[in-house]
C-alpha cells in the first residue's frame, strides 16, 4: 500500500487543522492506520491509532482530548483532526499502514509510511 499525506500548514495556537492520509490499494480496509509525529531533534512518536474496523483508537496522553483519528474506507483515507493545537504540537506528522495487528501504537509494528507533512503552531 502507498500512503500520501496531506493537510499541514501554518496555525495559530488554539487554531485547528485535519490531516489526511490517502491508501491506494484495495485492501485499505484490512489495514490498522497510525499517527506519528517527529519534531526537530526528537524522535518519533506515536500519536493516534485506528483499528482495521474503526471500532478502536487510541492515542498519547499528549494529544488525547484535542486530536481524533478516523478513517472513511470508501475513500481509501484515514484523518486525524487536531484541535486546540499548541507550539509543542509542531513537527512532521507521518501515517502508517500496518497488516497483522488490530490496532498498533509502536512504530517498529508499522509496515508502510507515507512521507509526512508539517504542522507548525505558532505561539
Amino acid at each position: 500500500v502507498q500512503l500520501q499525506a496531506s493537510g499541514g500548514g501554518v496555525v495559530q495556537a488554539g487554531g485547528s487543522l485535519r490531516l489526511s492520509c490517502a491508501a491506494s490499494g484495495r485492501t485499505f480496509s484490512s489495514y490498522a492506520m497510525g499517527w506519528f509525529r517527529q519534531a526537530p531533534g526528537k524522535e518519533r512518536e506515536f500519536v493516534a491509532a485506528i483499528s482495521w474496523s474503526g471500532s478502536r483508537t487510541d492515542y498519547a496522553d499528549s494529544v488525547k482530548g484535542r486530536f481524533t483519528i478516523s478513517r472513511d474506507d470508501a475513500k481509501n483515507t484515514v484523518y486525524l483532526q487536531m484541535n486546540s493545537l499548541k507550539p509543542e504540537d509542531t513537527a512532521v506528522y507521518y501515517c502508517a499502514a500496518e497488516l497483522t495487528t488490530m490496532i498498533a501504537t509502536m512504530a517498529a509494528q508499522y509496515d508502510y509510511w507515507g512521507q509526512g507533512t508539517l504542522v507548525t503552531v505558532s505561539s
